[in-house]
């Protein structure tokens, strides 16, 4: 699993990952620009961006050109857009590196923004908003973070809100096309079974026409909370979707393997303590999830559930519960190592493949991180210890980062409320 970095000479960087006698080969190309890169008014438009990209370029002016090129080889292909970054991608096999690296390359580098693609994108877009809408699991997802970020890009939907998405234009998509793609802000992975000088060599030649310009920036995010906060979006739902968290640390924190641990103690497997608490022993939900969500300069620690409407008042209490006992009692030695090596396991398991791993490096790489090996990753992971764990609890299981959201069937929150403390 060792990989070569390498900085062209506009600023790109390049991370290439051999994995010998692989079968396959994937092609990523990410770019520090996803939401919080953006303006409320322009709100969608990193998202909208990333469609764009798919629906014709000047070598291949239809979006099926595209489409069929990679169908016709087996490739799996497709992109995201997150708050910090975008990626486009293609995996196929090893002996179709040259042809997925040009349609990925070319999507990025010479999308058309046709005017009667974008108005029919439009419908899509609003599309996949109302989809989203009518999932509660989502709802619930953006709901938290408009409670805790408020007006400010960390708060915004991704997909934006559809006013945005309707008046968007040619003109909007190329102004920040032109602002955040630059060359600076963009690192190409290539994965699997491949040449690397050969690599390294084409990269170098297709994307020598970006410019060497500087990258554009984000605002910085601003946090501010006092007291519990609740907040309530009513749906007729057959069950309450509901996160509960707190505010935590930034990426670059010393404390992020510990909050790995610590969200792993509640959350590592069938045998963790939300999992036993919550399905095994109350039999009061199908799904339950603990976990870290950390970027450039802000985190989110925070319990997600779906649960039966009848006791959303007890698996708050019971959450809380879980989580004050983190601040009073040490993680015991059997549990601790429980803990760690299902981390380290799930990780290695997570990393078998082409794509999986030139996502693992290049993550690291456009967040900006020092790059780290899995077997780096183990090593800080089998160094926490109970007391780190014990002590980073007591430092964020505290009332004044204390936060709620539901989806379900209330009126009002004050009953929940009572019981939204530590």
């Amino acid at each position: 699993m060792k990989y070569t970095k390498t900085i062209l000479e506009n600023g790109l960087r390049v991370i290439t990952i051999p994995m010998k006698d692989n079968p396959t080969v994937t092609v990523f190309v990410l770019v520090e620009a996803g939401s919080k890169y953006e303006t409320k008014n322009k709100n969608g438009i990193s998202h909208f961006l990333e469609h764009m990209c798919f629906k014709g370029t000047v070598k291949r002016p239809n979006n099926f050109d595209i489409s069929t090129e990679l169908d016709n080889i087996g490739s799996r292909y497709n992109a995201f857009t997150s708050q910090e970054y975008t990626g486009y991608y293609a995996k196929a096999q090893y002996g179709h590196l040259d042809k997925i690296l040009d349609i990925v390359s070319d999507m990025y580098l010479n999308p058309l923004f046709d005017d009667k693609e974008i108005e029919k994108e439009k419908g899509v877009i609003l599309e996949e908003i109302n989809m989203y809408e009518d999932l509660p699991q989502y709802k619930v997802q953006n709901l938290i973070n408009e409670l805790v970020y408020g007006d400010q890009p960390a708060g915004w939907d991704i997909a934006g809100p559809k006013e945005n998405i309707k008046n968007m234009s040619q003109a909007d998509f190329i102004t920040y096309r032109n602002k955040f793609y630059t060359s600076s802000a963009t690192t190409v992975i290539v994965s699997g079974n491949f040449e690397e000088e050969k690599v390294i060599g084409n990269i170098r030649e297709i994307f020598s026409v970006m410019p060497k310009i500087e990258k554009g920036l984000k605002l910085k995010v601003i946090e501010k909370q006092v007291t519990p906060e609740i907040a309530l979006f009513k749906k007729e739902t057959d069950q309450t979707h509901l996160v509960l968290g707190v505010r935590t640390f930034n990426l670059y924190d010393k404390r992020d393997k510990i909050m790995s641990v610590l969200a792993g103690v509640l959350n590592a497997g069938m045998s963790s303590r939300l999992f036993k608490k919550l399905r095994g022993d109350m039999g009061v939900c199908y799904y339950v999830s603990a976990s870290q969500d950390a970027l450039t300069d802000h985190g989110f620690f925070s319990v997600n559930a779906g649960v039966d409407n009848k006791r959303v008042k007890e698996v708050i209490t019971v959450i809380l519960e879980e989580l004050k006992k983190l601040k009073t009692e040490l993680v015991s030695p059997a549990e601790l190592q429980k803990v760690k090596q299902n981390l380290v396991g799930t990780m290695y398991l997570g990393l078998e493949s082409s794509d999986s791993l030139a996502k693992f490096y290049g993550s690291q790489e456009i967040m900006n991180e020092t790059l780290k090996t899995p077997e780096e990753i183990k090593t800080e992971i089998e160094s926490v210890t109970a007391q780190d764990v014990q002590k980073v609890a007591q430092e964020i299981f505290v009332n004044e980062g204390l936060n709620l959201a539901l989806v379900g069937r209330f009126d009002n929150g004050a009953e929940l409320k009572s019981v939204l403390k530590f």
